[in-house]
């Protein structure tokens, strides 16, 4: 619900809206723990550096980024790392390490005590470092999906959403016009009344 609540209440076009739900998607499913928010910022800045066509809304790319969080990026994560092995033909490694062994060892890497300067760089090294090539490889092909699958549903959810609300807010003017238009052909003088003789 959460995730929806970015779409429903801003007020930029839909396509600007859209763009940011895909940059927070694309960031997302990379395997950047610790770093995807400082991320997004540092795309969000490039774009809006490159110009209006290039800009989204930040708001709905930070709401978006995380659904990679510390409870998803286990199962997430282990798709990327066997995605990658198919994609570099390592088929014998498939499956060489468990989902419950791979997400401990994730869930150690992301909960470090470390400061967050060290962190940023932490994480992402010990995750090269120990499955390497395959997880970063094997990600690519699952945020260009999620990314662009993102910004088709969310833009078509923002336009059926105004489209929805614009269609109520007629309605409920519509149903006041009425009010006020019975209310005032009630009043003295008005055409719900007799006319009064004349002296």
């Amino acid at each position: 619900m959460r995730l929806i609540v970015p779409l429903q209440r801003g007020q930029a076009p839909a396509e600007h809206v859209a763009r940011g739900v895909a940059v927070g998607l694309a960031v997302a499913f990379t395997p950047t723990v610790g770093v995807q928010l400082v991320m997004v910022l540092l795309i969000w800045m490039l774009a809006k550096a490159a110009g209006p066509r290039f800009r989204f809304h930040a708001i709905s790319a930070f709401a978006w980024v995380w659904v990679t969080n510390i409870f998803t990026i286990g199962p997430i994560y282990y798709g990327f790392l066997l995605t990658g092995q198919l994609l570099l033909g390592r088929f014998d490694e498939l499956g060489g390490i468990g989902l419950d062994q791979f997400t401990a060892q994730l869930t150690a890497i992301a909960s470090a005590d470390t400061g967050f300067i060290e962190a940023l760089w932490v994480g992402t090294l010990t995750l090269f470092e120990i499955w390497g090539i395959p997880l970063f490889l094997g990600s690519v092909p699952w945020a260009i999906i999620f990314s662009w699958a993102g910004y088709v549903w969310s833009k078509r959810f923002i336009e059926r959403f105004r489209a929805r609300r614009a269609q109520r807010q007629k309605l409920t003017r519509e149903r006041r016009g009425g009010r006020f238009k019975r209310k005032g052909g009630s009043g003295v003088g008005g055409a719900g009344q007799p006319e009064q003789p004349r002296i």
